[in-house]
């Protein structure tokens, strides 16, 4: 399921961070947020796929330093428009089953004012008096005993699988359990309970499809695989599901699949959440606890530990997605500086040949002058001139310190190299 209330809900434990304001952002990946002042995710681009709470996890970006593009990788059908969901509660209503799990916060309270609309609502409620309720944490409780009901049992984990032990111990053969699903079929859960011997009556609360607008989407992909962005993150299961599908209709899945591997950061809320990108063989990082506050502080200690930081020409350069730390204040670098400063990074005091370096600019122009104009104004936007040297007729370096050229220049990153670190001009 996506985003949070329920954060957990999609990945077995945890709840809402319960800060910010709740709710969902219907931008695009136009939708661009800019930093309001300098905080450890200040110079990366970070991407969010939810479709709800997305507000929410772009405000605790944005106030950490971070440009926030958003891109919904899915949509909620309504609750009353859902026939799948009437069905079930209908059959609730008509044989009562001996186990009803409610999962989610913002699905139990759907599924009752759902079933108010219907008609259904006493009926339901009448039904859910007489059953063992099961509530997965807190907000799941509040959520139950404010439609004047009590529940059973509630783990002190709010993990789904403490849930499926207690069933499973108590035994399940012979038994009707209904389950609220939050967007898809719980991993494992339902097909537990049915080699259990378990009658599972699915209660589908609410269902992700595909955006109407696949536009903004396409625009998060391409900026993926253009190292537009510096991590994405996923608070649902089938946002992963979807954004790796569309990657696959486009062709792109396997440069987003490199991007994942090298230069974009995926990170996900919980362990759930990150299966279907595990099963592309991409690696993720996730918070101890499922949920967006952590998922947040993970992005602020991972992305700066990931930057470059290099000793130059007396300063500290550190060299984050669209901007550079220059001896702890953030400088805002144009894209084409950015490519050459990564260019001349990557072979720390050597010389880089201009046409290496135009090579290395977006677009596919042939003028050397390009490389020149565009190392102007990076010089301009660090702040420090010194911190490239012009090497005359061979190109440019980074001004390594002296302390620290060796460190650079014996290393194999150096093969291929354009005449050593030496030679200094203008």
């Amino acid at each position: 399921m996506d985003d949070v209330d329920d954060v957990k809900g999609a990945d077995g434990t945890g709840g809402a961070d319960g800060t910010g304001v709740a709710g969902g952002a219907g931008g695009g990946v136009d939708d661009v947020r800019r930093p309001s002042d300098h905080g450890p995710l200040a110079g990366f681009t970070v991407g969010v796929t939810a479709a709800r709470r997305a507000d929410e996890l772009g405000a605790l970006l944005q106030r950490r330093g971070a440009v926030v593009l958003h891109a919904p990788a899915l949509r909620i059908v309504p609750l009353a428009d859902d026939s799948e969901l009437m069905a079930a509660t209908k059959r609730i209503v008509e044989q009562a089953p001996d186990v009803v799990v409610a999962t989610t916060a913002i699905g139990f309270r759907g599924w009752i004012e759902a079933a108010e609309g219907w008609g259904l609502g006493d009926g339901l409620l009448a039904r859910l008096r007489g059953v063992e309720l099961l509530a997965r944490g807190p907000k799941v409780k509040g959520a139950v005993r404010a439609a004047g009901l009590t529940e059973r049992w509630s783990p002190s984990s709010e993990s789904m699988a403490e849930v499926l032990d207690r069933l499973l111990e108590q035994g399940v053969e012979g038994r009707r359990i209904a389950v609220q699903l939050h967007g898809e079929p719980l991993p494992g859960f339902v097909e537990a309970l049915r080699q259990g011997g378990a009658e599972v009556v699915g209660v589908p609360v609410y269902r992700w499809l595909p955006p109407e607008d696949i536009g903004p989407v396409d625009r998060m992909l391409d900026a993926a695989v253009s190292r537009g962005v510096d991590a994405l993150t996923f608070t649902s299961a089938p946002a992963a599901v979807s954004l790796l599908g569309r990657a696959e209709e486009r062709g792109m899945l396997p440069e987003l699949l490199a991007a994942f591997g090298h230069d974009v950061l995926p990170a996900c809320v919980g362990p759930v959440t990150a299966v279907p990108l595990q099963a592309r063989g991409v690696d993720t990082v996730q918070p101890e606890r499922f949920r967006l506050g952590p998922l947040v502080q993970l992005l602020c200690r991972e992305l700066p530990a990931r930057a470059r930081a290099l000793p130059v020409a007396g300063y500290r350069l550190e060299i984050r997605g669209h901007a550079v730390l220059v001896d702890g204040e953030l400088r805002a670098v144009p894209p084409a500086g950015m490519s050459l400063l990564r260019a001349l990074a990557r072979r720390p005091g050597w010389v880089v040949p201009r046409a290496e370096l135009l090579r290395a600019l977006p677009g596919t122009g042939r003028d050397e002058h390009a490389v020149e104009t565009a190392m102007a104004r990076l010089r301009t936007s660090l702040g420090a001139p010194k911190l490239i040297q012009t090497v005359v007729k061979r190109g440019y370096r980074l001004a390594l310190d002296p302390a620290t050229d060796a460190k650079y220049t014996d290393t194999d990153d150096t093969a291929g190299g354009a005449g050593g670190a030496g030679g200094a001009g203008g």
